[in-house]
């Protein structure tokens, strides 16, 4: 009798672990990238890619974690299982598919330059020329800037978006290039207001900067990539996407 007590025991053991989802955890960049992601007063990420990763979470009815580390780490960190999917404002780009696999994007914005406000506005070749341009190490600006404005201005790069802002600020670079969403967020920030201004999006080129932003993945985890793309996919068709997306945007941050 005891070992049949044993027996089912064990047996009711084994269908709890099989039936048990392990941590699925979150890959983001270490730093403030408002209003997509920042850390509140207790230490605390918030914003909305983490308000978005909440949502598509709790859609997949998985538990979820958040591991922070440098914005160039964030790809060796994935294949070294560090943590399972990228969710950091990562451009869906042919040169990053390569490595890893990409979800369904969940927002789409263009790339823009700011720069000081008595500088010249415009973003064609011979409105940067002769000037810097300040970017953010190994993102999609970067490639950009080779293809269409190395013969004619110069780059400064940077581990972090902010440290090219502060150099913008100060006066030690003519442009910064970036994402417009963060970029416009500087510039209605006290800091940003006084300082610089828009000077327009850049021409679109999808080959470079990307079909959106996606979740980045090991090319093995098919598993959990097809449950993300259902998860973004009815977290947008129940309305939820849009309720998140008016806290910070007052527009559609999903684009074309």
């Amino acid at each position: 009798m005891k070992t049949a007590i044993y027996l089912a025991a064990g047996a009711a053991l084994l269908l709890s672990a099989a039936g048990a989802s392990a941590e699925v955890r979150f890959g983001i960049m270490n730093e403030a990238y408002p209003p997509f992601f920042t850390k509140d007063a207790t230490g605390k990420w918030v914003g909305w890619e983490i308000e978005l990763m909440e949502a598509v979470c709790a859609e997949m009815k998985e538990t979820c974690s958040i591991v922070d580390m440098s914005w160039d780490g964030l790809i060796p960190g994935l294949q070294s299982k560090k943590f399972d999917v990228i969710w950091s404002s990562m451009s869906i780009t042919d040169e990053r598919m390569k490595t890893i696999a990409f979800t369904d994007k969940y927002y789409n914005t263009p790339s823009k330059l700011i720069g000081a406000q008595d500088g010249k506005t415009g973003t064609t070749v011979d409105d940067v020329s002769g000037k810097t341009i300040g970017i953010q190490v190994s993102t999609i600006q970067t490639e950009y800037y080779k293809k269409y404005y190395a013969s004619a201005a110069s780059e400064k790069t940077y581990a972090t978006l902010d440290e090219a802002l502060q150099d913008l600020a100060a006066g030690r670079v003519d442009y910064v290039f970036g994402d417009s969403i963060p970029l416009m967020t500087f510039l209605q920030s006290d800091f940003g207001k006084d300082c610089c201004e828009d000077k327009g999006n850049v021409k679109d080129d999808p080959e470079v900067l990307g079909q959106g932003i996606g979740g980045g993945l090991r090319k093995e985890d098919t598993e959990l990539l097809a449950k993300l793309n259902a998860a973004i996919a009815a977290v947008r068709a129940s309305g939820k996407y849009a309720e998140i997306a008016k806290k910070y945007f007052d527009f559609d941050p999903y684009g074309e």
